[in-house]
């Protein structure tokens, strides 16, 4: 039996949290009320209306691939210490595999303090460090050492505060304002935008009071999906081109357009529309 399982059948049987697993928030940065942007339509999804149910543990229970593509449309919410509410729908995350995964932190199996988000119960956070300034928020799935990476975010809610936290915890940047899609197209970029650090490392977004994932609005029809091989991790080998990174295929909230796979994804579903008749 995976780890995993193992700490959620001692969690029931003790009434308790899983080890590891923190229950308060620590404190994060405050702000001055803000000038927020309520939520705007989309012209990927449906606009908002009323508020969309918190998704619960059962969401995250599942495979990383599928996860990973589940992510897309779900809107994540990062409430401030100010009662603020910054909300982002996502439109591109990265599946990775657990310890086959070459591009894995958790490759080969191997379990450190600061990966062992990676291998506690679907929904937990891993937020590591990365060039020693920037963060990356990931979410634990099914299987030991399996998780996904949320790499951007169309911003919904909350822009004037977006912009605010980006301008500050942008290292040596200074002078033009961002523009509405350079606040959260990129892993990092959009820790900066909800204030997402270290701190939030192991939470439980099914549970956790600061930050959590809402059902997105449903549109007229399911977005097309493009898979595409994982961007930075060049040195995984074969592992370095499986399309494991999935994203909004028209979206213009997206880090980085795979142009080939774009072309691929319009292919393939042309093939199923001419099946059809």
């Amino acid at each position: 039996m995976g780890q995993k399982k193992q700490r959620l059948l001692e969690a029931k049987r003790h009434h308790s949290p899983p080890d590891g697993t923190r229950t308060s928030s620590p404190k994060e940065p405050r702000l001055e009320p803000p000038t927020t942007l309520g939520p705007q339509r989309s012209i990927y999804f449906s606009s908002l209306k009323g508020r969309p149910g918190r998704l619960g543990s059962e969401f995250f229970d599942q495979p990383a691939v599928s996860l990973a593509r589940a992510f897309l449309g779900q809107v994540l919410v990062r409430r401030l210490d100010d009662g603020t509410e910054l909300r982002g729908r996502v439109v591109e995350t990265e599946a990775y595999l657990g310890p086959e995964d070459e591009a894995a932190h958790s490759r080969g199996g191997r379990q450190t303090p600061r990966n062992r988000g990676m291998f506690m119960k679907p929904g937990t956070l891993y937020v590591y460090l990365i060039y020693g300034i920037y963060f990356c928020m990931n979410v634990s799935s099914q299987g030991d050492g399996a998780c996904v990476l949320l790499r951007a975010l169309e911003p919904v809610g909350g822009l004037e505060a977006m912009r605010q936290l980006r301008h500050t915890l942008r290292k040596g940047v200074a002078g033009r304002a961002l523009k509405d899609l350079e606040l959260c197209n990129g892993p990092s970029k959009l820790c900066q935008a909800l204030a997402i650090d270290k701190s939030f490392d192991q939470r439980d977004l099914a549970t956790d009071e600061a930050v959590w994932l809402e059902r997105g609005p449903l549109g007229p029809s399911e977005p097309a999906v493009v898979a595409a091989a994982r961007v930075g991790v060049g040195s995984a080998g074969e592992w370095a081109l499986k399309p494991l990174r999935f994203y909004v295929q028209g979206s213009p909230w997206v880090s980085v357009v795979d142009r080939a796979a774009k072309r691929n994804t319009q292919a393939r579903a042309k093939a199923s529309r001419d099946e059809d008749f």
